[in-house]
């Protein structure tokens, strides 16, 4: 089993996941080869510490799918020396064909097409330090991101409603997503994310004031977030803002993944 999109879980593996976070006590034993292109600052850090914790060596195999070679001859080369890979990759055609040859749990630490450990850790966070998820008053602000991607599929998974103000060309049906062009009178959280450069003529900046019409809500703003640009004002100035610390969650919720996908590997 592999964590390429959080429409491959089931209801019940993402809050297997929440629980496993909680337990920092169990190690591990296994090889991580791990991949990771850009900075992903945030994100490298917290798992390569995550395989500290767990007892788990880890190799660094620096753009694993860049080269030409086949992702299907890289996963039957590479399969015998690791237990689990972590890779972020911008092309997700490619990672989900790795994923499907490999036979080993396959982990995608962002891609084009989703960032499934961070909505799993900003989700986790919600349920448990601000409102239980079902219940909280959702709002994505912005144009259509990998990022909120992985929120449509994780509302699916979760059963849960969810709304996502943007420009109306980016609306379509959705039994979990409630499009709107202009921002709901209520919401208990907005999330925001960085603008996909093609879509800056139709975006706007989250302003204090759009969040004073929502009831002045906690402030969720996906980093590496930009003053001027997604953000019309210096999140640390609003009191909803819900501050640095939150991404502290990373590091359990990538121990809970590695511990649940290793948990359900095929043995060797």
């Amino acid at each position: 089993m592999s964590l390429i999109a959080i429409s491959e879980l089931h209801f019940d593996d993402i809050h297997a996941i929440w629980q496993a976070a909680k337990n920092s006590e169990i190690t591990l034993k296994g090889n991580v080869a791990w991949s990771f292109e850009g900075n992903g600052i945030r994100t490298r850090t917290t798992f390569i510490q995550a395989f500290r914790e767990l007892g788990l060596s880890y190799t660094e195999l620096p753009n694993l799918l860049k080269t030409p070679e086949r992702p299907t001859d890289l996963a039957g080369y590479l399969d015998a020396f690791y237990d689990v890979y972590v890779i972020r990759e911008s092309d997700h055609s490619r990672l989900l064909e790795f994923s499907k040859m490999s036979r080993r749990p396959v982990i995608n630490a962002m891609s084009s097409e989703g960032h499934p450990c961070e909505v799993l850790t900003d989700a986790g966070y919600i349920d448990a330090e601000i409102m239980p998820i079902s219940q909280a008053r959702i709002c994505l602000f912005g144009a259509p991101t990998n990022v909120f991607r992985s929120w449509h599929e994780l509302a699916q998974v979760l059963g849960i409603q969810i709304t996502h103000v943007c420009h109306p060309r980016f609306h379509h049906a959705s039994s979990h997503v409630r499009f709107l062009e202009n921002p709901p009178d209520r919401a208990d959280i907005v999330i925001t994310d960085a603008w996909p450069a093609a879509h800056e003529s139709d975006a706007r900046p989250l302003s204090l004031e759009i969040l004073g019409t929502m009831g002045n809500p906690s402030l969720l703003p996906t980093p590496p977030f930009t003053i001027g640009r997604e953000l019309s004002f210096d999140p640390l100035l609003y009191q909803g803002f819900v501050g640095y610390g939150q991404k502290e969650w990373l590091l359990p919720i990538q121990r809970g993944i590695l511990r649940f996908l290793l948990d359900r590997r095929i043995p060797s």
